[in-house]
């Protein structure tokens, strides 16, 4: 990916890294195969319905418009504030952390620049941690 267009998290170049939104799916597909497949993950997988269609459908739609692409989350779904989305969750440092290494190792397959990786990774700590935050107020 080329990032001479400028900095990630300005406009749209963090969207453009991830490949748009066909990058973007392939991230969310091979992140949800991880959840599926890596026994660290199992406590977050069993959180998420059998059928995970909408749910792929939906991280990448929100991560579309978090990445300063098109906002098809909201277009599609309607506003949505990730931690109370999940406050219904238990969710404490185990399933932070496992999230993020499914999310680290789908990062991993994709071909995007190194600093990108490690952008968006450190960037998706944020609202991983205040999602775990508010579900440890939520028991």
């Amino acid at each position: 990916m080329n990032t001479s267009s400028g900095e990630y998290g300005v406009g749209d170049n963090s969207y453009k890294a991830a490949g748009e939104l066909a990058g973007i799916t392939r991230l969310v597909d091979d992140f949800y195969d991880n959840m599926c497949t890596l026994s660290e993950a199992k406590i977050i997988r069993d959180m998420h319905p059998g059928d995970l269609t909408e749910s792929r459908t939906k991280l990448a739609y929100f991560l579309s418009g978090w990445l300063g692409g098109p906002r098809i989350y909201a277009t599609t779904f309607g506003s949505l504030s990730i931690p109370a989305a999940h406050q219904h969750l238990p969710v404490g440092k185990a399933e932070s952390e496992a999230w993020l290494t499914c999310m680290q190792k789908a990062l991993a397959k994709q071909p995007y620049e190194e600093s990108f990786k490690v952008y968006l990774i450190t960037q998706l700590r944020v609202p991983a941690e205040r999602i775990r935050a508010v579900c440890a107020r939520n028991p």
